[in-house]
């Protein structure tokens, strides 16, 4: 089995998302001692944003007349889609960054969603390629969002990485979630604890689908 685990957040040992992908990842390669783990710093290795020439694997990639930087952007493309596709599983720390994900996360889904490898186009619609995974998504939150219909009006994080990764054929997408980290030391202890829980529910969701 293999694991692709991805922090985004840019604040490094204080990220309450990486200390939850962390905590996923453990439970998970202890549960499942075969579990090969590749890891992704979405902060330390961010993705050239999506570009004119970004699109060029929409190309052939042997086309001479693709430019240096159309090549090498393919090259990037190619790389990452091949190495989310080679994963069995996906676990990604995504923070709340004013409502929405960090702008390298969304580079790293740009590069995602290609025509013909995540995804494709039929005369009956779109069909996803990726339906075979598990994404756990880690959220953090400064603030509460879930509890109130105002704060899932302002929320895109989670709801768009469950939209995205549904338009890539994926239905198992597992959420763990840390909100009110910001409302002080009482607020954030019983998100983390909150968050442990969900976590142990995860695995043991996993263990019973096995």
């Amino acid at each position: 089995m293999k694991l692709l685990h991805i922090d985004s957040s840019i604040n490094g040992a204080n990220s309450v998302s990486r200390k939850l992908t962390a905590d996923i990842v453990a439970q998970w390669t202890a549960d499942h001692p075969d579990t090969v783990v590749d890891y992704l710093d979405l902060a330390v290795q961010t993705p050239t944003h999506f570009s004119r020439d970004a699109m060029g694997f929409r190309l052939p990639p042997s086309d001479a007349a693709l430019t240096e930087s159309q090549q090498r952007e393919n090259r990037l493309s190619e790389a990452l889609v091949s190495q989310f596709l080679d994963a069995d599983v996906v676990v990604i720390g995504a923070p709340l960054y004013n409502f929405s994900i960090p702008s390298q996360l969304k580079a790293w889904i740009d590069r995602l969603a290609q025509a013909g490898r995540t995804f494709k186009y039929t005369e009956n619609g779109v069909v996803g390629l990726a339906a075979d995974k598990i994404v756990i998504a880690g959220l953090s939150r400064g603030g509460i969002y879930s509890t109130s219909e105002a704060g899932q009006a302002m929320e895109h994080q989670e709801t768009y990485l469950k939209t995205v990764f549904g338009f890539f054929g994926i239905t198992d997408f597992r959420t763990v979630r840390a909100e009110g980290t910001d409302l002080g030391p009482d607020s954030r202890a019983q998100a983390l604890e909150s968050a442990a829980e969900g976590i142990r529910t995860l695995v043991a969701l996993e263990q019973q689908v096995a």
